[in-house]
Parts: structure tokens; C-alpha cells; sequence
């Protein structure tokens, strides 16, 4: 069996294994070393972020059964894109189209928190109160749909091996439960890494309810782009402990923690101020 044949046929049960991997490691550090205190019961986020979470993969896997990997399959069996165009040796086209990929991720970050329609889907990950694991994969289901197409997007037009994609998809994952995690690391090490990798202190800034503070620090995985763009915060004003988590005004329970507020979400209130690129026609700041 061919490499591609067999990544396709365990595609499942490769990301299944490092996303469960991942959330026990996670979960384990956050009671043995947590970052802040929670401000809601653990049961009910992670019940409902989880039920989310389980509610997408069931959305993609209804509308997109063979979901990024098979796009992948798909362009190389066509010649499309670039790398199937160009031929390059195979580890550079790995290493290219991870970090190409990366980069669209942080773009595509950046658009929900511009546009203001898109903001409204996206505030569904940041009207958690809390920040854990869980959050790194609270997203709504539209939300999560549009990500799939902007995916397939750049599949198409990069062209990238098959292994590329499933490398990006488990490290896409992998990080942004770590970055989201409520863990404490040395301020040395996390100094160092954040060099290298998104942490959970430089991405915990991007979850403030400061509106100059939210719309920063939008990386999953990489760092740098933050620090090419001019979108780095090197620390929330308010210190990790004293920074406020979450979005100004939303702070009914049923409304940003149980599993039917959260999909009602987008569809209710005035778009946020939040938004980098709103029209300030009226006073709100929502």
C-alpha cells in the first residue's frame, strides 16, 4: 500500500489518536499546574465545548468526508497546485507547505476579526469565560465550515503532499490545545519558546476582554507572523492573573457556556466593537 493510500485509509484513527493524546496531556497539567482559577465549574465547559467539538466533526464529516486530506489526494491526482506543478525535493515540500499553510491560518484569523459578520461567528470562541484546553477547540459550526473551504482553497492552489496536510492538521490541533491551555511554564522558557511556538502566555493576551488586546497575537502555531505584521502584545496590561477573559457584556451562562446559547450566539446582539474593521455609526461597544 502506497503511503497516500494508507494515510487516507487511517486518517481517522491518526488524528482521532494525537487529539485525545494531546487533551489527557493537557488536562493532566492543568490540575497538576494551572495558570489561573477558573471562573465557571470545569463540568460544564468541558461538556458543552466537547459537545461542540463532537457536533463539527459530525458537520465536516457529513459535508466533507474525505475533509483536507482527500483534497490533498485529490490535486496531487490532478497535477494541480503548486507543488505538483513545480516539482521540489519532497522534504522541502513538506516543510514549504506547513509553514505556507500556517501562514493562510493566520490570515484567515485575522479576516474573522475584521469582518464584522465573520466576528460574529468567531466571538464563539472568545465569549468563553475561562481559558483551558476546551477553549482551543470551541469554534461554531459555520465558523468551522468556512475554515474547511479556505483549506481546500489553498490546497488546490499549493498543491502540498498529502503527508503535509496531515502534518499540519495534527500540529494545527496539537497546538492550539497547548497555546490554550491553563498551564504554567517558566517565564525563561517560555521567553525562549515562544520564539518557536505559540504558548498559552502569548496567546492567552489574544482571549482579553481588551478590544486592543483581542486583536492581537493571532497565531495557532507559528509565532513569527504576529511579529512580521505588527499584531505581537508581549503581555496583557492587566498581568495574566489580573487580565479579564472573555467578551464586555456577554456574561449569562446559557448564553456562552451551554452548547444551544453558544449556536445562537452569532445570530443575536449587535455586531461587536470588537471587530477591527466596524463602522462606529452609533456608541455601542458590545
Amino acid at each position: 500500500m502506497e503511503l497516500n493510500d494508507w494515510i487516507l485509509h487511517h486518517e481517522v484513527q491518526i488524528r482521532l489518536g494525537f487529539f485525545f493524546g494531546i487533551l489527557a496531556i493537557m488536562a493532566a497539567w492543568e490540575l497538576v499546574a494551572p495558570r489561573r482559577a477558573l471562573t465557571t465549574p470545569k463540568s460544564i465547559r468541558w461538556i458543552n465545548n466537547l459537545g461542540l467539538v463532537f457536533l463539527n466533526s459530525l458537520v465536516l464529516r457529513l459535508l466533507f468526508p474525505a475533509a483536507a486530506i482527500g483534497m490533498a489526494a485529490f490535486a496531487q491526482s490532478q497535477g494541480w497546485g503548486l507543488f505538483n506543478y513545480h516539482q521540489i525535493a519532497f522534504p522541502l515540500a513538506i516543510i514549504f507547505s506547513v509553514i505556507i499553510m500556517d501562514a493562510v491560518i493566520y490570515l484567515q484569523h485575522v479576516m474573522v476579526h475584521a469582518m464584522p459578520l465573520l466576528w460574529r461567528l468567531h466571538r464563539v470562541h472568545h465569549a468563553d469565560p475561562d481559558y483551558d484546553v476546551t477553549t482551543g477547540a470551541r469554534f461554531h459550526p459555520l465558523e468551522i465550515i468556512l475554515s474547511m473551504l479556505i483549506k481546500f482553497a489553498t490546497i488546490l492552489l499549493l498543491g502540498p503532499p498529502v503527508v503535509a496536510v496531515v502534518i499540519f492538521e495534527v500540529l494545527l490541533n496539537a497546538t492550539a490545545m497547548f497555546n490554550h491551555g491553563n498551564v504554567k511554564l517558566p517565564s525563561s522558557v517560555d521567553r525562549v519558546l515562544r520564539w518557536f511556538l505559540v504558548t498559552p502566555d502569548m496567546h492567552r493576551v489574544h482571549h482579553s476582554v481588551e478590544d486592543d488586546e483581542t486583536n492581537s497575537n493571532f497565531g495557532f502555531s507559528l509565532p513569527w507572523w504576529d511579529r512580521i505584521f505588527g499584531t505581537y502584545k508581549d503581555q496583557p496590561k492587566a498581568g495574566h492573573l489580573g487580565m479579564t477573559i472573555g467578551i464586555h457584556k456577554y456574561h449569562d451562562l446559557k448564553q456562552i457556556s451551554w452548547l444551544p446559547g453558544m449556536l445562537l450566539l452569532p445570530f443575536q446582539g449587535k455586531v461587536s466593537g470588537y471587530a477591527i474593521n466596524r463602522r462606529r455609526w452609533d456608541g455601542d461597544s458590545e
